[in-house]
């Protein structure tokens, strides 16, 4: 579904998609950081439930840049959880994985760019 505002802005849609997807991220928390879960699993979870969420009807989108950018964070925090922290030889001490990491392990393509070649 397309909603625009009074501007004939389509954000507000994009919005609420991300918004919903945040809402499932959540609804899933228990099995995101169950360890007993593979990473794999939680990955297919994400995939299945999560990008369906929001991508649905992503056909009709037109993606600014700044929606491109809120989809990519959302699903980099997504990642995040799943991947978990790593441990840094350099510094000796755990650390986040940055967004270069977190598409080399996952060897995927981004949201955006799964929604750009629909």
């Amino acid at each position: 579904m397309l909603i625009l505002n009074e501007d004939n802005n389509h954000q507000i849609g994009v919005q609420e998609r991300i918004k919903n997807a945040n809402k499932t991220y959540w609804m899933l928390q228990k099995f995101f950081r169950n360890k007993s879960i593979s990473k794999k699993l939680k990955l297919r979870l994400k995939s299945t439930i999560i990008d369906r969420t929001v991508t649905c009807a992503s056909e009709t989108w037109i993606l600014t840049e700044r929606d491109r950018k809120q989809m990519n964070i959302f699903e980099r925090k997504v990642y995040r959880r799943i991947l978990g922290p790593v441990y840094g030889n350099d510094k000796e001490n755990w650390r986040i994985l940055t967004d270069k990491e977190i598409y080399t392990m996952v060897k995927k393509p981004t949201i955006t760019e799964t929604i750009r070649l629909n």
